[in-house]
């Protein structure tokens, strides 16, 4: 669609693995609201395709669209309403749109926020699909070579290759702390640093309030972020995090809850639920969310790690790196409906990323900062027993089993278990 016609493409604009999303959805939809985390690139994606645009950030569109919005929604498609959950009247008047003109592709929506009412949402059933856009992966930013495919992995390929001579553990630290962001592209470490930093600043004293329109205590925010940045990869519960708060009188339940659903609005938070199999075992399932920021970088800025401290400090340089590891699974099955789930039972045995298809298949993977033969040993037998475990069903769909590391070579185990280096692995 964008290559037969001149789109609004930014210069500078780095390929998304989302493109097939937004277009399939073009194809099928009268529109497509591309949604996701404040600074991921949404508007750069969309401006892909769009051929018109209207930008409801600026204050004369949105008193025009208040107004008259149907002179918003005109002009040559599909045309962006770039922040449209700061006029949701739109919704509305582009699904009456879609219905009125009979044609697919007419729209491009872009938010980085749920709209306070969400019933305007609940209209948009048939009209307008939506994609999820995250920070960037690192086979977007260029960090990954791509020779190991995700989709291969379930499809049974086998890839041997050589490391990635690029990608070492200070430039993996690099990548944690300056994060899957566009505009850090290229930047240099300290700006880049700064510049997240700079971002959590904004999330505290203004994003949050836009994720459920209520007054938020910016102390608080802080230092619940503080609290998730230290669990990031764990499976913390909300009392844990209202104890790590350090405060006097630590916020109850219900308020922790409410601020945590302001942050998943914002998508600022994204858990990694627990993975809902049987066992043939008699060992009980934990089902416990594992604690994610949508990307390690914002972790690593609220607790002022930098690569030099993060190689300092290798449990949480392990921690961020799961966190970055699950990020990047996320973006590789997304297009594929596949979920990332985790898996832990109260043996202890445990699975650090369960990626599942929607047929059922599913990848087991075990993720290790170091590479050393010792630990992907016991991160291969952890995967061999939880095969065990699980129900022959659930067994005979097992795609494969994969210890994904931070360096080294991608090769084939002779006890079938594959290792996977992330900077080596792509969609």
């Amino acid at each position: 669609m964008s290559n037969s016609r001149t789109t609004l493409t930014m210069p500078g604009y780095l390929p998304r693995i989302a493109e097939s999303d937004v277009e399939s959805a073009l194809r099928r939809r009268g529109a497509v609201l591309i949604e996701g985390v404040r600074g991921c690139g949404k508007t750069w994606l969309a401006r892909h395709f769009a051929l018109s645009e209207a930008r409801l950030d600026d204050e004369a569109v949105l008193l025009l669209a208040s107004s008259d919005p149907g002179e918003v929604l005109r002009g040559p498609v599909p045309r962006l309403l770039d922040e449209w959950q700061n006029a949701p009247q739109l919704w509305n008047r582009v699904r009456r749109e879609c219905d009125d003109r009979l044609e697919r592709g007419q729209f491009i929506l872009t938010g980085s926020a749920f709209p306070q009412d969400d019933v305007t949402r609940h209209t948009g059933t048939g009209r307008i699909s939506r994609v999820l856009l995250r920070p960037m992966s690192l086979f977007e930013s260029g960090r990954s070579v791509g020779a190991v495919s995700l989709r291969g992995v379930f499809e049974g390929d086998v890839v041997s290759s050589m490391p990635n001579e690029g990608v070492g553990l200070r430039e993996i630290a690099s990548v944690i702390c300056a994060g899957g962001w566009p505009q850090n592209s290229g930047e240099s470490d300290d700006d880049a640093c700064q510049s997240v930093r700079d971002y959590v600043g904004e999330v505290v004293r203004v994003d949050v309030s836009s994720g459920n329109g209520v007054s938020h205590d910016p102390n608080m925010v802080r230092r619940l972020m503080l609290a998730l940045s230290h669990s990031v990869s764990t499976e913390a519960k909300i009392t844990k995090l209202a104890s790590d708060m350090s405060i006097d009188h630590p916020p109850s339940r219900n308020t922790l809850a409410a601020y945590l659903d302001a942050l998943r609005r914002i998508f600022i938070v994204e858990d990694q639920p627990g993975w809902p199999v049987s066992l043939r075992s008699k060992a009980v399932l934990r089902r416990e969310a594992k604690r994610h920021f949508t990307d390690p970088s914002l972790a690593a800025a609220f607790i002022g790690a930098n690569p030099e401290r993060l190689l300092a400090d290798h449990v949480m340089f392990g921690m961020l790196f799961e966190s970055l590891a699950v990020r990047d699974l996320r973006i590789y099955s997304q297009s594929d409906g596949s979920g990332v789930f985790h898996f832990r039972d109260n043996t202890g045995l445990e699975a650090d990323a369960i990626v599942e298809s929607v047929t059922g298949s599913w990848i087991a993977a075990e993720i290790k900062l170091n590479s050393a033969p010792s630990v992907i040993d016991k991160a291969a037998n952890s995967l061999k027993r939880l095969k065990e475990k699980v129900t022959r069903e659930r067994s005979s769909k097992l795609a494969a089993l994969v210890v994904i590391t931070a360096t080294g070579p991608s090769y084939r185990r002779p006890d079938g278990v594959q290792v996977i280096p992330l900077p080596l692995l792509g969609p």
